[in-house]
């Protein structure tokens, strides 16, 4: 059998206000080409299919678009399973229609699953209980055997796993709680079947982005590597956005990480899907196929200032850019500036202007006998090399009479 292992769409989300969409069409398109051209049988997608938990029309549309054109008109199985940026029942309530395509949408831990049968040609569950089923594909002559976690919150699993509020009191009692779970579900595992698990959650030691939203408050909701079960061909997680192997656990596991760049601190990032053949008995042969799609994001330096940035700008290869600029300069970063650098790039996302160091004389100007204004005034022009305003430094003196009351 050959799965394809997807997650973190995020269907709708924007990039500081600009809108990704055309290239989300775009991954879709390129996914559906890669099903094909792989003869994949199986597609998991394991979280985090929508940017926000009421998305946009157009993203729903999108969504179910995409679930029709993977099911193949239900000859190709297809599971989805909720993330922590969904909303639980708005992915699972068209189900009953996704069933007669072979897809599997599953909005809650412990989503009940029920067999299904429409005709020999079709994807069926042959056998299903909540959050797993036996999926038969018509291209194998095998079934999986499918345990399906959405993201297991303490609200999600509906249950409160510890009546103490300390952060590692609270870790023990949720580490046990996801081991617990899978372990019980791994009790349908067959050796004459596809054996996998699939979750959207942080597992300890995971290379984080920062277009991620924390799923773990003081580490409560972080699981060890030793939750998954040791008898899975392959353990396939959402969440994480750089696609990575996972360390320590007892069976392969991976991220699919996001199919686009979400944050500048995914720049350097070759985004990918995974895919897993895997016969029943066998090890699991597990490869990386890179994606195109999407737009580069770019981080650049401009060390030698304005002249050094609009060169890198005019360059035609980074017309299809987004891109954060950072510029240095021994001179006030001005409204001019910043419209003559645009102006030559709508791709554009940030300017962070950084202003050379001071002459050492003047950083080791005593403060003895300045006021506080003084203070203020001498910070701000080394900073921004310019004078504050009249309002700013009234807010200042405000904020430290504010916090000089608080003290006393």
């Amino acid at each position: 059998m050959r799965i394809l292992h997807t997650a973190d769409w995020h269907l709708g989300k924007t990039l500081e206000g600009r809108d990704r969409m055309s290239e989300q069409v775009q991954f879709i398109d390129e996914l559906c080409q890669i099903c094909q051209d792989e003869r994949i049988d199986l597609i998991v997608v394991a979280g985090d299919i929508y940017q926000t938990v009421n998305p946009s029309a157009v993203a729903e549309q999108l969504f179910y678009e995409a679930l029709e054109r993977l099911s193949d008109h239900g000859r190709r199985g297809v599971i989805v399973l909720a993330g922590n940026h969904d909303n639980p029942e708005r992915i699972s309530a068209p189900a009953p229609l996704a069933n007669r395509h072979g897809i599997t949408l599953l909005g809650l831990p412990n989503s009940p699953l029920f067999p299904t049968s429409y005709n020999k040609d079709t994807v069926e569950r042959v056998a299903a209980g909540p959050s797993w089923c036996e999926l038969h594909v018509p291209s194998c002559d095998h079934s999986a055997i499918v345990l399906a976690v959405p993201y297991p919150s303490e609200a999600r699993l509906n249950e409160m796993l510890s009546e103490s509020l300390a952060d590692d009191v609270v870790l023990k009692a949720y580490n046990e709680r996801i081991e617990q779970l899978f372990s019980t579900l791994a009790t349908h595992y067959r050796k004459d079947t596809v054996n996998l698990a699939f979750s959207h959650l942080y597992v300890t030691g995971g290379l984080e982005s920062e277009s991620e939203i924390p799923i773990q408050v003081g580490g409560t909701y972080a699981v060890n590597p030793s939750v998954f079960p040791a008898d899975a061909d392959y353990i396939g997680l959402g969440h994480l956005h750089r696609p990575q192997k996972v360390s320590g656990t007892k069976a392969p596991a991976r991220y699919a990480g996001s199919p686009l760049a979400y944050s500048f601190s995914e720049a350097s990032q070759q985004k990918s899907v995974t895919v897993i053949d895997i016969t029943p008995g066998a090890e699991a042969i597990i490869h990386e196929i890179p994606l195109s799609c999407g737009k580069p994001l770019l981080r650049y330096r401009a060390q030698h200032g304005l002249a050094q940035a609009i060169d890198f700008l005019r360059e035609a290869r980074n017309e299809n850019t987004f891109i954060d600029l950072e510029i240095f300069l021994d001179e006030p970063f001005t409204q001019e500036m910043a419209q003559k650098l645009r102006s030559q790039h709508a791709g554009i996302i940030h300017i962070r202007p950084v202003f050379a160091v001071l002459e050492t004389t003047q950083k080791e100007a005593t403060t003895q006998g300045m006021s506080i204004t003084e203070m203020f005034i001498r910070f701000f022009k080394e900073r921004y090399h310019t004078e504050p305003e009249d309002e700013v430094i009234k807010l200042f003196l405000h904020l430290a009479q504010e916090i000089q009351e608080v003290d006393t």
